[in-house]
C-alpha cells in the first residue's frame, strides 16, 4: 500500500506542476492529493510541499480550516466554464458537454460553498 500511495503522490505532484504552467489545468488540488498521499508513504516529500512558499500556504489553510480564497474560487470556476465552452466549440457529442457541464456545476457548487480566506 506504501509504494500505491508513493506512486499516485508522485503522479499528482507531477499533474501539480503541469498545472502551475497551464493556465486551465489545477495545480492546488493535485497537490493537495500529493500531500495526501505522501503522508502515507513519505512524510519528508509530504512536508517538502507543505512548506512551499508559493503552493504550501494554501494547502495548509485547506488542511487546517477547509478555506479557498476568493480568487482561486473565480478562477476554477471559470477554468472550467471555459472547458465546458471548448467542448462545445469542438463540437463534441452533447452528450458528453452535458456530463462534463454536470460534473463541472457540482464541483463549482462545491467550491462556492466553502469558507474563504
Amino acid at each position: 500500500m506504501r509504494y500505491l500511495c508513493l506512486t499516485l503522490g508522485w503522479v499528482s505532484l507531477a499533474l501539480g506542476f503541469i498545472g502551475a504552467v497551464l493556465p486551465v489545468m489545477p495545480t492546488v488540488p493535485f497537490l493537495i492529493v500529493a500531500v495526501w498521499a505522501f503522508s502515507r508513504s513519505s512524510h519528508r516529500l509530504r512536508d517538502r510541499i507543505l512548506h512551499h512558499p508559493q503552493f504550501g500556504p494554501p494547502i495548509r489553510a485547506w488542511q487546517e480550516r477547509g478555506v479557498i480564497t476568493r480568487m482561486t474560487k473565480v478562477w476554477a470556476t471559470l477554468a472550467m466554464a471555459c472547458g465546458v465552452g471548448w467542448g462545445l466549440w469542438l463540437g463534441l457529442d452533447l452528450r458528453l458537454v452535458a456530463a462534463q457541464a454536470t460534473i463541472c456545476t457540482l464541483i463549482a457548487a462545491y467550491l462556492i460553498t466553502r469558507p474563504e480566506t
